[in-house]
């Protein structure tokens, strides 16, 4: 497929089409690598980190929202 380099503001771009897009799953505003290999531009979608959810907890650095819990006693037919 050929594209012609357009001029977009003081840099130059280009329009990728839309069912390359799609095929993708890429979408407006998402963040593109771009790469010179030779004399060839290569644009690829980043692979995002695995983040486990203990790494998750530990970056964490919020409010700790937890709060005492209580069973209560039985109320009804509950067997515990």
């Amino acid at each position: 497929m050929e594209i012609r380099i357009q001029k977009w503001g003081n840099s130059s771009g280009i329009r990728i089409p839309s069912n390359i897009l799609k095929s993708l799953n890429i979408k407006v505003n998402d963040i593109l690598e771009i790469e010179q290999e030779g004399d060839k531009i290569v644009i690829c979608v980043p692979k995002k980190a695995k983040i486990s959810l203990k790494d998750r907890f530990l970056e964490y650095k919020g409010e700790n929202l937890a709060k005492e819990f209580s069973w209560d006693e039985n109320r009804g037919k509950e067997i515990w």
